[in-house]
């Protein structure tokens, strides 16, 4: 092995072995590899790709579909190529407070959810380096679910065999899916806040497999990476679509899981210094707010640690999402008698519509920013950014299950639901967070990855001390990550 080029947390030694079966194997399959400049600007993808792509689904186990992990997909099922940004802007009389919350759109990437690109981000490192060797190793995906979706397909694209992790109580859209592009799926006990049990079967698996290379998206900078570079631009270019020389822009609000999301939260802060960075949590397991634990039902977050990846000290507010707002939502947005009180409302068909494009964590998110607005007393100008991770499309047997228990849903439950569980937000269970505030937050870091996992505490330090100094370096590797899949694609000739 040569050394080639390390920094804290991010290790691109290439292995020539494997990076030798590496291109072989994408000689194989016919694969070229996307940079993260094509993942930002799609305009740079060959004009090959894009004839390619007007043939393909978006969910069609196909090579060309890399070239998809994007913002900026036309929102097609089959033989779309590029446009703007996919986001959408919930308007005062759905969410009760006067400021725009605009989210972007996770629909519109293969698996149905933008989690593809945090783990193409994390596996294409190892892969253009040789360290993870598609012919002789499996990648593992430890997930509360889409990742490890994001992560199979990935893998599958690549001519990689997977091995999705995920907890058994997660929905039935997931598990269905799964099988048909992971080759061994494993599931661990309980649901969304039990990832250590998910931790537990990755080490098991790291120290009885050889074959066995895990990508857990909780400390892979490729997760950080792909959501400061892509994810944050593309929310420059919503703001700059928006600007009208009176608007400002507040901040962005995220609920956490992986904290790979987050990233984008600090690209803009480089942009807009004064803007805020609010990280959402389930209240019912409220680590960040209260170092606390419990079970919820918000899909899509996990909980009860602090990832590696989150930047701490750049985080300015906690805010506790209740599961019962986010599954209220949901089942407002979703179900016949909902839509139709909406629409009574004032809201326009196409604004009832998109609803269905915000999935349970998603709603989580839209709580979020409401509650960040109603916090700073946000007017008609202000503007605040959120993210709808998937759509109701992974979750329509929680519909189901809500009607079963509950039976029929009929308007007068959906104006209940809105007024209690959307208009009615207040600003409980928000913390605006001080410098000890976020000092807290960061030293739990300390059991699940110095304790649990053997990280490194030096490092846990350098992420505070040092914090300009520790993530610039891992920033930095961007242009030399994209130097090496240049070069990859180059080996292979494809």
């Amino acid at each position: 092995m040569t050394q080639l080029s390390t920094v804290a947390g991010f290790d691109l030694t290439v292995n020539e072995e494997g990076l030798r079966r590496a291109v072989e194997r994408a000689k194989e399959r016919g694969v070229v590899l996307p940079t993260f400049e094509q993942m930002k600007d799609p305009s740079r993808v060959p004009q090959k790709v894009k004839e390619r792509l007007k043939g393909v689904g978006l969910w069609d186990v196909d090579p060309a579909n890399l070239f998809r992990i994007t913002w900026k997909n036309e929102p097609m099922e089959r033989g779309g190529l590029y446009g703007g940004v996919n986001f959408v802007e919930l308007p005062p009389l759905l969410t009760g407070v006067k400021a725009k919350i605009v989210a972007l759109v996770g629909k519109w990437f293969p698996t149905g959810c933008h989690k593809v690109g945090a783990a193409y981000a994390c596996l294409v490192p190892r892969l253009v380096t040789g360290q993870f060797d598609p012919a002789t190793q499996k990648a593992v995906w430890p997930s509360t679910g889409n990742y490890c979706r994001g992560g199979a397909y990935t893998a599958q694209l690549l001519g990689c065999d997977s091995i999705a992790i995920l907890p058994e109580g997660m929905s039935r859209e997931r598990f269905d899916w799964l099988k048909s592009v992971a080759g061994e799926v494993i599931t661990t006990p309980g649901g969304e806040s039990n990832v250590k049990e998910i931790f537990d079967k990755a080490k098991e698996l790291r120290r009885n497999r050889d074959d066995a290379v895990v990508f857990n998206q909780f400390e892979e900078f490729g997760n950080y990476l792909w959501h400061y570079e892509v994810t944050g631009h593309a929310m420059e270019e919503v703001l700059n679509q928006l600007a009208d020389g009176k608007s400002r822009f507040c901040g962005v609000a995220l609920t956490s899981g992986s904290a790979g999301t987050l990233g984008c939260g600090d690209y803009l802060k480089r942009l807009y210094p004064a803007s805020s960075l609010a990280v959402g949590e389930a209240l019912q397991c409220p680590t960040l707010l209260l170092n606390g634990f419990g079970a919820h039902r918000i899909e899509g977050i996990g909980d009860k640690h602090v990832p590696w990846i989150h930047n701490v000290k750049n985080t300015d507010m906690v805010i506790a999402a209740d599961d019962a707002d986010c599954m209220a939502a949901i089942r407002l947005f979703n179900a016949p008698a909902g839509k139709a009180y909406l629409r009574k409302c004032g809201l326009s068909p196409q604004t009832v519509e998109n609803l269905s494009l915000m999935g349970i964590s998603g709603a989580a998110n839209l709580i979020a920013a409401v509650k960040m607005a109603k916090y700073y007393e946000l007017t008609e100008r202000d503007i605040i950014l959120t993210v709808f991770t998937d759509s109701m499309e992974l979750y329509g047997s929680r519909l189901k299950e809500m009607e079963e228990e509950h039976g029929p849903y009929s308007e007068t439950e959906a104006a209940v639901d809105h007024n209690r569980h959307i208009l009615g937000l207040s600003v409980d269970w928000v913390k605006e967070l001080t410098y000890y505030d976020r000092k807290a937050i960061h030293n739990l870091k300390y059991y699940t990855w110095v304790e649990q996992q053997g990280k490194d505490p030096d490092e846990l330090n350098a992420q505070w001390y040092d914090a300009d100094e520790y993530w610039d370096s891992i920033r930095g590797m961007v242009p030399i990550i994209d130097e090496k899949i240049t070069a990859f694609n180059e080996m292979a000739a494809v």
